[in-house]
């Protein structure tokens, strides 16, 4: 491999095509070379694609940069589309979504598909049609979920950027665990049509895992806007979004917090960096409070079960109409078989009460944003588990939510309720060397904010140069053999 180009980002690879310094079918073929060398080792591709021989339009900004995505919603007419569960297992979609049309008009090479857990319902990547995807840290470790495949093929340097999804934390969990930038956007700034629209009242989106906040800029950029007919329509932005990640932010208010929502307790090494960027972020100027906004409450976390049982009624119900059948034994885990039984008994009325009380809440969370332009929290409170602890048995199919419940503690899903921006920012290492990330919430529409935040955080303390130790010795000893 090429590990000057391999640990260059998306913008930068896509600058050595503009300049002449690399072609085009240069710069694809090294991105196929490092999958054939690296994903054998971290398994994070379940479907490999060709991106066909026609060339990038003029002006693309990305001219065949390697791209990856998640296997999950974002559909590509021919390619398997499985979703990570055995019922789903022969699926081949039948048309693409527009968000395909959209990175392919960007110039991207997309080469394959990404791991991730039956119907991405588990903050892990370990389904049982692809087996695991190894944390390239530690490979004895997870990714967290569910958007677990592409964090760890853009942390181990096979891809720059990788799509991702996130209904619930799906994009900024896997993030923080694996030392990438994780953007979540606003509701309704990239389309999910045609085939998908309102998903569990808008709680999903859909972005990207990158190793720069730049990256992450540039390709909303050239996925942002509504298709017509969209349900929900972000604000339009005032500038490009890469433009804002280079732009001086100016002081922001900040209000920060490490106090878990449930009374969990917070690894100490993950304190620790929550304390240092709080001590970066007052050196750079931003007034930072401890604050937060009110809980949800015993209501609010009612109501959150409701939509997200619906959300799970409408994967089986879909899915059912779509195949033409109910799942057979066997061909789903037992957690989503759990999720499926539970879901069943709610009413609609129930989910329009809970969506009700959400919205309600998501109005006072604006009121919050009147005060403060960011919240800031760690984005998960604990280091990576061992692979196989957050996945459910037929003896205990609820293990692995209990399990989750040891690092998921900072209301992750307040963006998704509200439909506001959030970010994970790889700030610091625990005690063995392990990524961290930090979060941060900003005001609806408001993404500006965030890139301004996280491109000044990139300068002032940058993670480009962290490269996982575990996946290096594994391709050392793989190359020796």
């Amino acid at each position: 491999m090429d590990e000057e180009l391999r640990w260059t980002d998306a913008v930068g690879q896509a600058e050595l095509v503009q300049s002449g310094a690399i072609s085009p079918g240069e710069l694809l073929d090294a991105g196929r070379d490092r999958i054939r060398e690296i994903d054998p080792v971290l398994h994070c591709i379940v479907a490999h694609l060709e991106p066909g021989a026609e060339g990038p339009a003029p002006g693309a900004p990305f001219p065949r940069v390697p791209f990856l995505v998640k296997d999950l919603s974002l559909e590509i007419a021919g390619a398997p589309f499985n979703e990570g569960s055995r019922w789903l297992k022969d699926n081949v979609s039948s048309q693409d979504q527009e968000l395909a049309r959209r990175y392919r008009h960007a110039g991207l090479a997309i080469l394959g598909k990404t791991n991730t857990p039956e119907f991405g319902l588990s903050p892990h990547c370990e389904p049982a049609l692809h087996g695991a995807t190894r944390n390239p840290w530690d490979l004895g470790l997870s990714t967290s979920g569910s958007s677990g495949g592409s964090a760890a093929a853009v942390a181990s340097g096979m891809v720059p950027m990788a799509h991702g999804n996130d209904l619930g934390g799906s994009l900024r969990y896997p993030a923080a665990w694996c030392g990438v930038f994780g953007f979540k956007p606003t509701r309704g700034r990239v389309p999910m049509g045609p085939e998908y629209g309102d998903v569990a009242g808008g709680f999903a989106v859909e972005h990207a895992l990158t190793r720069s906040v730049r990256d992450s800029a540039a390709l909303l950029d050239a996925t942002a806007g509504q298709s017509p007919g969209d349900p929900y329509w972000a604000p339009p932005q005032a500038r490009p979004f890469l433009l804002e990640a280079g732009t001086a932010p100016g002081k922001f208010r900040i209000a920060a917090t490490a106090t878990p929502n449930s009374g969990q307790q917070v690894h100490p090494d993950y304190l620790g960096v929550f304390e240092e960027t709080v001590e970066l972020l007052a050196g750079l100027g931003h007034s930072v409070t401890e604050a937060h906004p009110e809980s949800l409450g015993r209501a609010g976390h009612r109501a959150v079960r409701a939509v997200y049982g619906g959300a799970i009624a409408w994967i089986e119900a879909y899915w059912t109409q779509r195949m033409g059948r109910p799942p057979e034994a066997g061909e789903i885990e037992p957690f989503t078989a759990a999720d499926f039984e539970r879901s069943r008994a709610l009413t609609g009325g129930q989910y329009l009460l809970g969506m009700g009380e959400l919205q309600r809440f998501s109005r006072r969370l604006a009121g919050f944003f009147e005060e403060f332009d960011v919240w800031m929290t760690p984005t998960v409170g604990w280091p990576p588990l061992p692979l196989g602890t957050l996945n459910g048995t037929e003896e205990e199919p609820l293990r692995g939510e209990r399990e989750a419940g040891r690092f998921l503690m900072f209301d992750g899903e307040y963006a998704n309720i509200s439909g506001n921006p959030a970010m994970s920012v790889p700030l610091g290492v625990d005690s063995d060397g392990l990524p961290v990330g930090m979060s941060f919430l900003g005001r609806f529409g408001d993404e500006a904010t965030l890139f301004r935040l996280a491109g000044q955080l990139e300068k002032a303390a940058p993670w480009a140069d962290r490269k996982p130790g575990a996946l290096e010795r594994a391709l050392a000893a793989s190359r020796r053999s």
